[in-house]
C-alpha cells in the first residue's frame, strides 16, 4: 500500500500547521505564530488526547472489545473520542453542560455518540453535574470506562509527545513564549514541559477567562470558590483543579472576559481568515493585553484549539452577539476599524517634498496623508491639494516641502464614536479622521472607508 494513503482517519491526527499573525499582530513587536489545531480530523487539539487516552486504556486492560467510551466533554474531546470509537468498534456516551453550542451536540450525535446535556451552574459534585454523571454511568454500564479527561494523565503526555515536539520543530527552536487557553491543563502542560526541557528559558502564559479559580491559585495557592460563577466562555477555565494542570510549568495567568475574547475571535475570522472557536478568542485578547511584555526578538506561539463551525449559531450570530452586549446596535467607529482590511498608518514627514508625496499616493492608491513631524501629527495633505498646487505653480520648483502646502491635522476621534457622529468631523475639507485600533496603533479613516463598512 502507498504511504501516501491513511488507513484510516486516525493517521491524519497530528502535524497541523503553524501560520504567521498579520493584521492581528499589528503592535506586537514580536514575531506572532498560531498553530492551528483545526486541522486535525475532528477539527481540534482533543483529537492527539482522544486517541491516546482510549490506546492507554486499552493497553491496561480498562477497555475492552466491544465496550463503551464515558466521557465529560465540552464537545471537542467527545469529537476525538467519537471519531477513534468508530474506527475501534466502541459505543460512547458523552454528558456536556447546557452552556455548550447545539452544534457541538449535534455534530457529537451525528457520529453515533450518545449525549447527555446537564446544566453548568451546579457545584461538580453534585449529582447533577457532568463530571458526576460521567462517574456514575461508568459504575452502572458494564463493561464501560470513563476516560475522564481531567484527572487522567494520558491527556497532558499526548501534548509531551506530539504538539510540544512539533512546535519546538516548526520553529527551528527558536520559541520564547508558549500562549494558550487552560482547561483540562493537558495541552498547556504536556507542550510546556516539552519546551522547558528543550529550553527553560520558554515562557509559558495560561489564558484564564473570569468565573475561573486557575489564576488566583496558581499567584496564591488557595482555592476561592468565591472567584466561581457562571461564564460563556467555552472550552477554558474550571470551577476544579484538573491533574492534568500542572502549575509549577505555568509562568503567568492571564484572565480574558466573555466579551473580550468574542470580539477577538471575530476580528481572526475577518483579518486573518481563520475561524476559530471561543478559546482562540480569548488566546488573542489575552496576548494583546500582555504585549507590552514583548520584544522585538521574541518568538510566539498562540495555540488555536478548534474550528469556529461549532460556534456559528453564537459567536458567529450578531443576534446572539447583541442579546449579551457584545455588539453595539449601532455602528461605532471600532467597528469601521475591525471591517477595514489594512490597517497600515501611512504617513510622511514634514521635511518630505510634494514631488515625493505625490509618487507615494500613487504607488499606494491613497488620496490622503497624515504630515507628521518626528512621531508628532502636524497636519495632513490631500492628492487634490497637491495637484491644485502644481496646477497653480507650474514653474515652481517641485522639491518644495509639503510642509509649506499641509493642511490641519485630520481630527482624532473616540473609537466608541457613533459613525452618525462623523459628519461632524469629516467634510469636503477634512476627507478623513485619524482613531486607534484595539492594539493601540493609529489608523486613518476615509471616507471610503465608511462606504465600504455601510
Amino acid at each position: 500500500m502507498s504511504a501516501k494513503i491513511k488507513n484510516n482517519i486516525l493517521e491524519t491526527i497530528g502535524h497541523t500547521p503553524m501560520i504567521r499573525l498579520n493584521s492581528v499582530a499589528q503592535g506586537i513587536q514580536a514575531t506572532v505564530l498560531a498553530k492551528v489545531e483545526t486541522f486535525n480530523p475532528g477539527h481540534s487539539i482533543k483529537d492527539r488526547m482522544a486517541v491516546k487516552m482510549i490506546d492507554d486504556a486499552e493497553a491496561s486492560g480498562k477497555l475492552l472489545p466491544g465496550g463503551t467510551i464515558i466521557e465529560c466533554t465540552s464537545g471537542n474531546t467527545g469529537m476525538g473520542i467519537a471519531l477513534a470509537a468508530a474506527v475501534k468498534g466502541y459505543k460512547c456516551i458523552f454528558t456536556t453542560s447546557d452552556k455548550q453550542s447545539k452544534e457541538k451536540i449535534d455534530m457529537l450525535k451525528a457520529v453515533g455518540a450518545e449525549v447527555i446535556v446537564c446544566p453548568t451552574n451546579v457545584e461538580p459534585d453534585d449529582p447533577r453535574s457532568y463530571y458526576s454523571v460521567a462517574e456514575k454511568l461508568s459504575k452502572e454500564i458494564p463493561n464501560s470506562v470513563w476516560l475522564n479527561q481531567y484527572d487522567n494523565l494520558s491527556n497532558r503526555q499526548a501534548h509531551y509527545e506530539s504538539t510540544g515536539p512539533e512546535i519546538w520543530n516548526q520553529t527551528d527552536g527558536k520559541i520564547t513564549h508558549f500562549v494558550v487557553g487552560v482547561g483540562t491543563g493537558g495541552t498547556v502542560s504536556g507542550v510546556a514541559r516539552y519546551l522547558k526541557e528543550k529550553n527553560p528559558a520558554v515562557q509559558v502564559w495560561g489564558i484564564d477567562t473570569y468565573g475561573s479559580v486557575f489564576k488566583k491559585y496558581h499567584e496564591t495557592g488557595i482555592f476561592d470558590r468565591k472567584e466561581i460563577y457562571p461564564y460563556i466562555t467555552e472550552g477554558i477555565g474550571e470551577d476544579i483543579l484538573p491533574k492534568n494542570v500542572d502549575f509549577s510549568l505555568i509562568d503567568h495567568f492571564e484572565k480574558v472576559t466573555d466579551k473580550d475574547a468574542a470580539l477577538a475571535a471575530r476580528r481572526l475570522a475577518r483579518e486573518e481568515g481563520l475561524l476559530l472557536g471561543y478559546s482562540a478568542g480569548s488566546a488573542l485578547a489575552g496576548l494583546l493585553q500582555m504585549k507590552d511584555k514583548l520584544k522585538k526578538d521574541d518568538v510566539v506561539v498562540i495555540l488555536f484549539h478548534d474550528h469556529g463551525s461549532r460556534y456559528v449559531g453564537k459567536l458567529y450570530n450578531d443576534d446572539w452577539m447583541r442579546e449579551r452586549g457584545f455588539l453595539e446596535s449601532e455602528l461605532r467607529v471600532r467597528d469601521l476599524i475591525l471591517s477595514k482590511r489594512d490597517r497600515k498608518f501611512i504617513s510622511v514627514q514634514d521635511s518630505e517634498s510634494v514631488k515625493n508625496v505625490l509618487k507615494l499616493m500613487k504607488d499606494l492608491d491613497i488620496s490622503q496623508l497624515p504630515v507628521l513631524s518626528g512621531e508628532e501629527i502636524k497636519g495632513s495633505v490631500t492628492e487634490s491639494t497637491i495637484l491644485e498646487f502644481i496646477l497653480n505653480n507650474p514653474l515652481q520648483n517641485s522639491e518644495k516641502k509639503v510642509s509649506e502646502i499641509m493642511a490641519a491635522p485630520f481630527p482624532v476621534v473616540n473609537p466608541e464614536l457613533p459613525v452618525r457622529d462623523l459628519n461632524k468631523y469629516i467634510s469636503k475639507n477634512t476627507p478623513a479622521v485619524i482613531a486607534k485600533d484595539l492594539s493601540g496603533d493609529l489608523i486613518v479613516l476615509t471616507q471610503y472607508d465608511i462606504i465600504q463598512a455601510l
